[in-house]
């Protein structure tokens, strides 16, 4: 796979839980009024230190999304995932974000 180089950040970090990779900071959040299956989420305008996997359609609680997973390359958890396309004219605000699980 060759040698891995993580991006550091400075400033409030956001972080992986498992493997403590930086993975945004507070000036890039959009919202903190996100919701995941484990409990609360952060819109950020990027992230770093993540691959997006596969494009999927997802019906989430504001109507129907096209997503993709974000790993974390530091340890391959799932950290959130990608917006890339909402399919509802109030959403479009959303598209190209990182939500990420706290």
């Amino acid at each position: 796979m060759g040698r891995l180089f993580l991006i550091s950040l400075e400033g409030k970090i956001y972080s992986c839980k498992h493997c403590q990779a930086h993975l945004a900071v507070s000036d890039d959040i959009v919202s903190k009024a996100f919701h995941c299956k484990h409990g609360r989420a952060y819109l950020f305008n990027k992230a770093v230190n993540v691959t997006v996997g596969i494009k999927e359609e997802r019906l989430m609680i504001t109507g129907m999304h096209t997503v993709s997973d974000i790993f974390c390359v530091g340890c391959g958890s799932i950290v959130g995932w990608k917006y890339d396309a909402a399919h509802e004219k109030a959403q479009k605000y959303k598209e190209g974000k990182i939500v990420l699980e706290s």
